[in-house]
């Protein structure tokens, strides 16, 4: 099946883009790690695609996040934060809030249970906090959001991502006869190539060599994900710290038939191998070292509340009985209502892939961990 064609704008934008990784790879000496590659893909601004104003979300999009797919997810969501609001008080911290969507589902819950905390958002994309102060602004929750340019300090309260540490820079490595190499990017001809060299950062040399994988095993290390864990933990007080992606723990992200890796690109709902086609007009994730994960986070002091399924998560959360709130008889409102959590919890969709991990410091686990434990995977 033939790809959707970007429009001429969005072919000048990515070209413009291309240039500018090209002229970095020049003054680096010729070779970028992935990472960079990724990081410049991604986050150049007004280039890059979280940087730029191609539509991500949605069916006009690239891709579907939960919240797109049903408000009960984000209901759902804010009963759990409100559990360990209750233990803790403080305010409630975003990270990569995509279009808004979750963050107006879960203030609005809030308001409707009675409570009420302050609500932050911090996102790279000027592109997106435009959308995010658009989506609020028209559920008419824009005043009880605020927006900022770096983490605090120190922080009381809640902090959660939905689907962002898939989208932090991965390093690529390549297990050879001779050990690991780190696979790069160079330029030749008219197009980006991959190019092995050594491991020069120390940290990254150390993971690769403690992993035991055979002779052509290329895959993904992520060391900026576990840092920004251990950042969040330094900053902590009390309170909890939410991650939802898509992922597994260590054995079975490294498992013997996942021997190319998780790295994909996702085009118009498309997911392509190649990395490289049209730069800023793709996202580029991997999947989530859960074990990396859980170490950071034990590391930074925290206590691991808990590692489950998002199937797990929702159910245990209350969806069902969210979800019963509509009527069965009032069947144009509540088939298509079923549809969305069937795709949310189902095996087959995004019920097990994806996983919900939860630390704490000063607090208890929510409910949504009371069941469905998968931290013997870890």
């Amino acid at each position: 099946m033939p790809l959707p064609t970007p429009s001429d704008d969005a072919r000048r934008n990515s070209a413009q883009l291309v240039d500018h990784i090209q002229a970095e790879l020049e003054s680096a000496g010729g070779w970028l790690s992935f990472a960079r590659y990724m990081e410049l893909a991604l986050y150049t601004p007004g280039l890059g695609y979280y940087s730029g104003g191609s539509r991500k979300f949605g069916a006009a999009g690239d891709f579907v996040t939960a919240p797109e797919i049903s408000p009960l997810f984000g209901r759902v969501l804010a009963r759990q934060i409100s559990e360990v609001l209750d233990q803790c008080g403080g305010q409630i911290l975003e990270l990569g809030a995509g279009t808004g969507k979750l963050a107006a589902q879960v203030v609005g819950e809030l308001n409707r249970l009675g409570k009420q905390a302050p609500y932050s958002i911090l996102d790279v994309s000027g592109e997106l906090r435009q959308r995010q102060r658009e989506t609020l602004a028209q559920a008419g929750l824009i005043d009880h959001v605020f927006w900022l340019d770096t983490l605090p300090e120190n922080f009381t309260g809640v902090i959660f991502g939905n689907e962002v540490l898939d989208a932090v820079p991965v390093h690529l490595v390549h297990w050879t006869n001779s050990g690991p190499l780190e696979r790069g990017v160079i330029w030749q001809g008219d197009q980006f190539h991959w190019q092995d060299q050594p491991i020069s950062d120390p940290l990254l040399r150390e993971r690769a060599r403690s992993f035991d994988l055979p002779t052509g095993y290329t895959s993904e290390i992520n060391l900026a994900a576990p840092a920004l864990v251990t950042g969040l933990g330094c900053r902590l007080n009390a309170g909890m710290i939410l991650f939802i992606d898509y992922g597994f723990g260590r054995s079975e992200y490294y498992h013997a038939q996942r021997h190319m890796g998780t790295l994909r690109a996702h085009y118009r709902h498309h997911a392509l191998d190649d990395p490289f086609y049209l730069p800023g007009l793709c996202d580029l994730t991997a999947h989530v070292d859960f074990t990396a994960i859980a170490d950071a986070g034990l590391d930074a002091g925290l206590s691991l509340l808990g590692y489950t399924s998002q199937a797990h998560f929702l159910l245990n959360g209350g969806m069902t009985a969210l979800l019963a709130e509509t009527p069965a008889g009032e069947a144009a409102r509540y088939l298509p209502q079923t549809a969305a959590v069937q795709k949310l919890i189902s095996p087959a969709e995004m019920g097990e892939l994806f996983k919900v991990i939860g630390f704490g410091k000063g607090v208890t686990p929510p409910s949504g961990f009371t069941a469905g434990s998968l931290t013997r995977l870890l």
